[in-house]
C-alpha cells in the first residue's frame, strides 16, 4: 500500500503529534480559494516544471478543480530537497554476506515493553471499533493495531512533513519515481477537493503518506471507509483509520481465521542456498527435502515463503503462508510483515486474549486447520 520505505527513517522524520483526529477540514476553503482574481501560470518552486501543466490538464478536465484555484495551490508549494537526499539514501542496497543482526535491530525498534503496552491501552480504547472491523472484514484486532503501531506508535508519530511539499517534490524533482509521485499528488488533490480539507494543511511523512495507518493517496481512494459514520474518511481519526486497516488488508485478501507465519527448523540447510523472502515461495514438500520444517504442523499447505531472517549471530527460518503475503501488500518488506505478526502476537498475550487461532479446531476452515499457531 505504502511506497517501500525504511520505516526506522519514517520515524526520524516524525513528531509527536498526538492520537485525536488533526481536524484538516475546518479551514477548507483556505487553500481551494485562488490567491488572484488572474488565472495566470504557476509561480514559486514549480514555476516552469515540466509535467505541472499536463497535472492540471487533466484535473481540470475532470471537473475536481478550476484552473485558477490549482494555480493558487501549487504555487505555495515548497520544494523539499532534503527529501530527495533521503530517498537516495533509502535506494542503496545493502551487501552483507553474512549474520549482521540487521533483523534483531529492526524488531527492537516495534517490538518493544512499551509499545505493547501502549498497543493494548489503545486497543481498549478503541476495542468496539476493532471489534465492529473484525467482524466486518475478518481481520483480528490485534494485526490492524499493530500495523498502527509500527506505522505510528498509535498515532503518537504523524509526520511534520506537509503533504502537498512532499507529493511535488516527488513527483517533480525525483525522475526515477516521477510517474508514481504524480500520481499520488492527482490523487491527494482529489482526495482534498472531495474531503473539504486545504491541500496545503495536511501533514505526514516525507514520502507523502497520511494518517495512522500513513495511507498513500491512491490508498485512501481505494481503501479508506467512513467507519464512524460522519460522512467523512478521516485517515487522523482512530475509528476510520481502523476501518480503512482493515478494509485494506481485507481487500488484498485476508484470510478469515487463518495463520500468518510459523517458526520453522533448519536441519542441515545451508543459509543462501534458496532465496528467501516474502515472494520466495515453495512447496512445502521442496522446502521438507532441504531441511525446513514448521516448528507446528503445517496441514493444509502445500506452498509457504522462505523467510530467513538476519538475527545477531545466526539466521532465524519461518514460513510465511497467505496472511502474511497480505501484511507485504501494505509495505513490501519481509522485516516489515514480521515486525507486524510479531506485535501482533505480543499484544494479543498481553491483553489475555489467549492463543491465536485456537478456534480453528471448533471451526476448522477452507484449508482443514486444525493446530493453535505461536
Amino acid at each position: 500500500m505504502r511506497l517501500l520505505l525504511s520505516s526506522l527513517a519514517l520515524l526520524a522524520a516524525f513528531q509527536l503529534a498526538g492520537c485525536a483526529s488533526t481536524g484538516y477540514r475546518a479551514d477548507a476553503e483556505v487553500g481551494l480559494r485562488p490567491v488572484s482574481a488572474g488565472v495566470g501560470s504557476v509561480s514559486g518552486d514549480l514555476a516552469g516544471r515540466p509535467g505541472v501543466e499536463s497535472l492540471i490538464d487533466r484535473l481540470v478536465a475532470s471537473g475536481d478543480y478550476d484552473r485558477g484555484t490549482l494555480v493558487a495551490i501549487l504555487s505555495r508549494v515548497e520544494s523539499q530537497p532534503w527529501i530527495i537526499e533521503l530517498m537516495d539514501r533509502q535506494a542503496t542496497p545493502s551487501r552483507a554476506t553474512g549474520p549482521t543482526g540487521a533483523w534483531t535491530r529492526y524488531r527492537a525498534r516495534f517490538v518493544t515493553s512499551e509499545s505493547i503496552a501502549n498497543g493494548v491501552a489503545f486497543w481498549r480504547r478503541h476495542e468496539t471499533a476493532l471489534e465492529r472491523a473484525e467482524a466486518r472484514y475478518g481481520v483480528p484486532p490485534e494485526y490492524v493495531v499493530a500495523i498502527l503501531g509500527v506505522e505510528t506508535r498509535y498515532g503518537g508519530y504523524l509526520g511534520t512533513t506537509r503533504i502537498l511539499d512532499a507529493l511535488a517534490t516527488l513527483a517533480f524533482d525525483y525522475p526515477r519515481r516521477a510517474e508514481y509521485f504524480t500520481r499520488e499528488l492527482e490523487s491527494f488533490l482529489v482526495m482534498c477537493r472531495h474531503e473539504g480539507i486545504d491541500p496545503l494543511a495536511p501533514r505526514g511523512s516525507y514520502a507523502g503518506a497520511m494518517g495512522l495507518g500513513q495511507f498513500m493517496p491512491t490508498s485512501f481512494h481505494g481503501y479508506a471507509v467512513d467507519f464512524d459514520g460522519d460522512g467523512h474518511r478521516d485517515l487522523w481519526g482512530a475509528s476510520d483509520a481502523i476501518g480503512s486497516v482493515a478494509n485494506y488488508l481485507s481487500g488484498h485478501g485476508w484470510r478469515r481465521g487463518e495463520p500468518v507465519a510459523v517458526p520453522a527448523r533448519a536441519m542441515g540447510f545451508t543459509p543462501k542456498s534458496l532465496e528467501a523472502g516474502f515472494a520466495a515461495r515453495y512447496p512445502v514438500s521442496l522446502l521438507v527435502s532441504r531441511g525446513i520444517t514448521a516448528v507446528n504442523p503445517l496441514l493444509g499447505y502445500r506452498e509457504a515463503s522462505l523467510l530467513e531472517l538476519d538475527a545477531t549471530d545466526r539466521y532465524e527460518y519461518w514460513l510465511g503462508l497467505d496472511n502474511f503475503q497480505v501484511i507485504t501488500s501494505y509495505n513490501r518488506s519481509t522485516y516489515y510483515a514480521m515486525a507486524v505478526h510479531q506485535l501482533a502476537q505480543e499484544l494479543r498475550r498481553a491483553k489475555g486474549e489467549g492463543p491465536i487461532l485456537t478456534r480453528l479446531g471448533q471451526e476448522g476452515s477452507a484449508r482443514g486447520l486444525a493446530m493453535a499457531v505461536d
